[in-house]
């Protein structure tokens, strides 16, 4: 304390504010400490992370089963105790006395009300209730476990999510990371062409995944050269037209959901629709006197070739270049959309998914086969009812009208060589599509809709990679290898190769009366009942199920049955009476009825078949002939 007294009144000052900065400087060091990684280092771990999901997935998908298989369990063992308590019932009701074996234990003086003797039965019955205990017990533990699995599965999720994001972020670079270069460009397109723009980014702190942006940068620039060649005017034209003299393009990028969308945007003449539709007739592309909107015009210009500019530089000219742009934005998922105005600008609009490696995807039915659609191109969602499917199938080129646009009509199961298409029963409706890719719209009537996902993207290898409209391919929770569709592909071969047979087939619509059959299944054994069950759903086909007649017959007073699956040997009322039954009833006489039964001697078939059963089959059955029986029955009604 005396020494800090002696010193003068700023040195103190002066050393505290060294300290100060010395201590800002340690600790901006310790908080942007940075290393290098290898760029293929980093996305291997984005694959490792990507395969932890789907391992994870697969463990959620068991688990899922495990735990309904313990919802039967629970039943099972409840179903168990029931008979068991009567099975105790009858088995205390029926006290023996045997005097002689009284009589060798000496117990003469007690009168068999008096002194129970319990049976071989009664011990059988005692020990099955205590292995019942046992079963019970044991379900509990099984109950208990699964619950920590499953929450032990929740916190992996949330783990794995937040390892899968950080590593997508440290893929991430910010796009100002790329404006000298676009400036750069910019001004050499003005001084090449002796005019004047500015340049400016919106949203340039927005990051995208590095590769992404490295492939995304060539159409980027390309888009910047055909601003200023084609959009922005010569500064006496400009002041002409009552504009600055200097140019503007400016580059916005935006976050939507999972996608980042890039506008680049120019204040110049537009697009010059006249010189479009001039230079596609004279090539032959369209008719002298033919009628097309102005986005039709607009996506001539994405064709190879194509330019409408009246002398060739090294900056505009050869035809090259909106094409390739169109074509690797494509390849990316994304989509690429413009609108201009005369004398206004143009604006060009991308849209990319924030990632390679992960994306949203909708899942569809082609046929029996599940595939995967990004959600980048699908626009909506529509439900469809048989008289309009009709009127688009009967048409030579179909058109589905949404919000005021046409959007070719195709049935995605015949683009891919999987299907035929199939009209749904009257009142029913089925899932079309509204999808746009690039130049292409198309409306996708499909077969079925599971839902969205998020999927691992993983690439399809060389042996698939040939294949048109396959992009990648995910792995499902099952296990299922599920393919993501190229739909820019399969929609441009759709609309260049479709033939009359794809979309003028005759369709086998359903009519009103053969909706989904309705098969009712009555057999005492609970297997019998879910294995059939399970078969006949597999087929579409809904099932009703009693475990006996008197519960087949309370079922029948609420539902009539297109066809009746009946066993001979049940409690409390017996195959055969429920058939006499059912043939007695004026309502029901009329159902098909088809006996399934161990009991295959002439005797019984005799007596099923005076009663008046359809078909006699013996157990076990063969799936293909019980399948063929009921088809057969159903188209003789």
């Amino acid at each position: 304390a005396p020494d800090r007294a002696l010193q003068p009144s700023g040195a103190g000052e002066v050393e505290s504010v060294e300290d100060d900065g010395r201590d800002r400087r340690k600790a901006s060091r310790v908080q942007h400490e940075q290393i290098r990684v290898r760029a293929d280092l980093l996305d291997n771990l984005v694959n490792f992370a990507g395969e932890v999901s789907i391992y994870r997935s697969r463990l959620e998908q068991q688990v899922n089963s495990f735990r309904y298989n313990l919802t039967e369990l629970d039943d099972t063992v409840a179903r168990l105790r029931e008979q068991l308590r009567r099975f105790e019932i009858e088995t205390e009701a029926q006290i023996q006395y045997r005097y002689e074996e009284a009589g060798a234990r000496n117990y003469e003086d007690f009168d068999p009300l008096e002194f129970d003797r319990f049976t071989h039965m009664q011990q059988l019955s005692r020990g099955m209730l205590e292995s019942l205990g046992d079963l019970d017990s044991l379900k509990g533990l099984l109950t208990n476990l699964t619950r920590e699995s499953e929450t032990l599965l929740l916190q992996q999720s949330r783990v794995n999510t937040e390892l899968q994001e950080g590593l997508m972020r440290s893929r991430m670079v910010p796009f100002s990371g790329q404006a000298p270069r676009m400036r750069r460009i910019v001004r050499q397109a003005c001084n090449d062409l002796r005019k004047d723009a500015e340049l400016h980014l919106i949203g340039a702190e927005s990051e995208l995944d590095r590769t992404v942006l490295d492939r995304v940068m060539a159409p980027l620039e390309h888009m910047l050269r055909n601003s200023v060649a084609h959009g922005i005017e010569a500064p006496q034209q400009r002041r002409a037209a009552g504009k600055p003299a200097s140019g503007t393009i400016s580059i916005a990028l935006t976050r939507e959901g999972s996608e980042i969308v890039i506008r680049v945007s120019d204040d110049g003449a537009g697009i010059d629709m006249d010189a479009i539709r001039a230079k596609a007739i004279k090539r032959g592309r369209i008719a002298p006197d033919a009628q097309l909107s102005e986005e039709a015009l607009l996506d001539l210009i994405l064709e190879s070739g194509f330019s409408t500019a009246k002398e060739i530089t090294q900056i505009a000219g050869r035809g090259v270049g909106m094409d390739v742009v169109s074509s690797e934005i494509k390849q990316l998922g994304g989509t690429l959309s413009m609108e201009t105005r005369k004398g206004q600008g143009t604006q060009f609009t991308v849209r990319l998914p924030l990632t390679l490696s992960v994306t949203r995807a909708l899942l569809v039915y082609v046929g029996e086969d599940v595939f995967a659609i990004p959600l980048l191109s699908v626009e909506g969602i529509e439900r469809v009812g048989y008289e309009e499917l009709e009127k688009l199938y009967a048409q030579e080129q179909p058109a589905y009208d949404w919000l005021g646009q046409d959007y070719r009509f195709l049935h995605l199961g015949s683009m891919m060589g999987l299907s035929k298409p199939v009209l749904p029963a009257q009142g029913k409706k089925v899932p079309v599509l509204i999808t746009r890719s690039g130049d292409y719209r198309a409306a996708l009537h499909i077969d079925g809709l599971i839902g969205s996902r998020e999927v691992v993207v993983k690439p399809v290898g060389p042996q698939l990679s040939t294949l048109r409209g396959v992009s990648g391919a995910t792995i499902m929770g099952d296990g299922a290898v599920v393919l993501i569709l190229d739909l820019g592909n399969l929609i441009r071969h759709g609309i260049i190769h479709d033939s009359r047979a794809a979309t003028a087939v005759t369709v086998p619509a359903l009519p009103a009366e053969e909706a989904v059959p309705l098969v009712m299944v009555v057999d005492d054994s609970i297997t019998v009942r879910k294995v059939t069950t399970r078969l006949l759903e597999r087929n579409n086909i809904e099932v009703l199920t009693a475990k006996d007649g008197v519960d087949a017959l309370a079922l029948l007073q609420e539902h009539v049955p297109d066809v009746l699956l009946l066993d001979i040997e049940m409690p409390r009322m017996d195959g055969f009476e429920l058939a006499t039954n059912v043939r007695n009833d004026e309502r029901l006489r009329h159902i098909p009825i088809i006996m399934i039964t161990s009991r295959t001697g002439d005797k019984h078939r005799d007596r099923a078949m005076q009663i008046g059963v359809n078909k006699y089959m013996g157990k076990p059955f063969q799936e293909t002939d019980l399948l063929a029986n009921i088809q057969e029955l159903l188209a003789a009604r």
